[in-house]
């Protein structure tokens, strides 16, 4: 998974050893091959480990961003004005301004997201509000995640305008995500189990001891590939919303969004929400 830009209101994606490496093994598998002269030494020696230059371009203070690739994954390392120092990580501006993510918006290729969409509509996921929608959403979410069970509230209204959520499960917050999700997915009324979830979040709740990923591998390994998935999208955290707008294209949010963006989310007009607790989101 690569350095995902964003400061959307969300829980963050913790990732493993395996997937740390695959983001920063471009700037981490440096060696010190011999070099071409378009590049400089710092660049060239990651080419030789296989990375490659999608692009280069100017960037604060006298620097060169660098735009390169492994295994279809991006990621923007910077190089000092006598290309002698390369830099990864975040730039910030004297203002403030988080010029990595600018960088990563402008220079950073666009996903398909077509490619992964197919997969996303067979995945394993809950289904709740109308049978026959006016709109859909499709969206990951934990258990545990707050940020996801204030998304659940305030689409509430819209699910009885019409709306369908498509919420797809992952587990990755906190210990008893996987027990939570597994019960979920387990129960005879998955549905029922995820709005029960959602009533009586906040209260701690732990489920039976028997919802294990070793007693129920199967449901486990469709959570991984929900997670497999999620990252497929982008996502860096929950809640991680998909759907097509009117025209037909997909579109992505990572984090809460805003009670004004609902509407054009859902395709539905905007609905009346009251709820004190999702005042700071309009």
């Amino acid at each position: 998974m690569l350095p995902k830009f964003s400061n959307q209101k969300g829980m963050k994606l913790k990732l493993s050893l395996k997937q740390k490496t695959a983001v920063f093994g471009i700037v981490l598998g440096l060696s010190t091959s011999a070099f071409a002269a378009e590049y400089p030494k710092v660049i060239q020696t990651a080419v030789n480990q296989g990375v490659k230059v999608a692009k280069s371009f100017p960037a604060a203070s006298g620097m060169t961003g660098w735009v390169l690739s492994r295994e279809g994954q991006y990621s923007i390392v910077f190089t000092t004005p006598d290309s002698k120092t390369l830099v990864a990580g975040l730039m910030i501006s004297e203002s403030g301004a988080n010029l990595s993510q600018e960088y990563a918006e402008k220079y950073i290729p666009k996903p398909d997201f077509a490619a992964v969409f197919k997969y996303l509509e067979k995945t394993t996921m809950i289904v709740e509000g109308a049978k026959a929608p006016k709109g859909i959403l499709y969206a990951f979410f934990d258990p545990n995640c707050p940020f996801c069970h204030m998304t659940w509230k305030a689409l509430q209204p819209y699910e009885a305008a019409g709306l369908q959520v498509r919420w797809v499960p992952v587990a990755y917050l906190a210990p008893s995500s996987l027990p939570k999700a597994i019960e979920m997915l387990a129960s005879a009324n998955p549905t029922s189990a995820f709005r029960a979830n959602e009533q009586n979040f906040g209260k701690e709740k732990n489920p039976p001891a028997k919802y294990t990923a070793s007693a129920y591998p199967e449901i486990a390994k469709k959570l991984e590939k929900n997670a497999e998935l999620m990252q497929k999208f982008g996502f860096n955290g929950t809640p991680g919303i998909v759907w097509k707008d009117k025209s037909g294209k997909i579109m992505v949010k990572n984090g809460m969004p805003k009670l004004s963006e609902l509407p054009a989310m859902t395709g539905l007009p905007e609905q009346k929400i009251d709820d004190p607790e999702l005042a700071r989101f309009r």
